[in-house]
């Protein structure tokens, strides 16, 4: 892993003249550019970088096509007039920028908090390449310092699903919405969320869960991330994946 000083984006003008940037969801669009396949993330920090592509389609005129990663990601970008095509006929995808939970230094990556970890590692699978995009209060020394694991499960199966976890030390609760009803995902399934231990051993975990009959997908992407930009006000730190060349 490398890091790159931080870089300023060009300022904006809002309403009135006054300076209105998002710094950090203007380097996530930065390197995007016509002809592209672009995959748009999940959650609250993507919508950012769903509204900065928006734009430069916009001024730019730029010929993109998008795929996303959820329902709530894919309404927005149908509300700002970007082009989606459906990801079960598209075979890859160029570029796919995407929001976390927390990331480390490793570039290794929590996510789920929006429930869409499947779709959202499926399409980053596909992508050339994949950048997170977070500010510097989600840059943690381990992953699962202030976030529980989010694990999409089958609801047939579910008492023993939670059996197998509790042998592995992990144990949570099922995901609920603010009315108290079971969270579903896009796809149906459930939620458990479940606390990290500080010196959790991710890369073992994460292959234990993925051999549990019932387990859909989780929130650790150890692999998947080639660079994370971390915004700090106006600036943005590079953390870029070292080539194994």
């Amino acid at each position: 892993m490398t890091s790159e000083p931080g870089v300023q984006p060009k300022a904006q003008r809002g309403p009135g003249g006054q300076q209105d940037v998002d710094a950090l969801a203007v380097a996530a669009v930065a390197d995007i550019t016509s002809g592209m396949t672009v995959g748009l993330g999940t959650g609250s920090t993507a919508k950012r970088g769903i509204r900065a592509l928006a734009d430069r389609v916009r001024e730019e005129n730029l010929e993109i096509r998008c795929v996303s990663t959820s329902e709530g990601s894919e309404s927005l970008a149908r509300e700002l007039g970007l082009r989606l095509e459906d990801f079960a006929v598209v075979e890859s995808v160029d570029y796919l920028f995407d929001g976390a939970d927390e990331v480390d230094r490793e570039l290794r990556v929590l996510k789920g908090s929006g429930g869409a970890m499947t779709r959202e590692r499926i399409v980053a699978w596909t992508a050339d390449r994949v950048v997170y995009m977070v500010d510097d209060n989600k840059l943690v020394d381990h992953l699962g310092q202030n976030n529980t694991l989010g694990i999409a499960v089958m609801a047939f199966g579910l008492a023993s699903i939670r059996a197998k976890l509790r042998s592995l030390g992990l144990c949570g609760v099922c995901r609920r919405t603010i009315n108290g009803d079971l969270f579903i995902t896009d796809n149906g399934n459930l939620i458990l969320d479940v606390g990290l231990a500080d010196d959790e051993n991710l890369e073992k975990l994460n292959e234990e869960l993925h051999h549990i009959p019932g387990v859909i997908d989780h929130g650790l992407f150890l692999t998947e991330a080639d660079e994370i930009l971390v915004g700090r006000g106006d600036t943005v730190e590079r953390l870029v994946r070292q080539s194994d060349d």
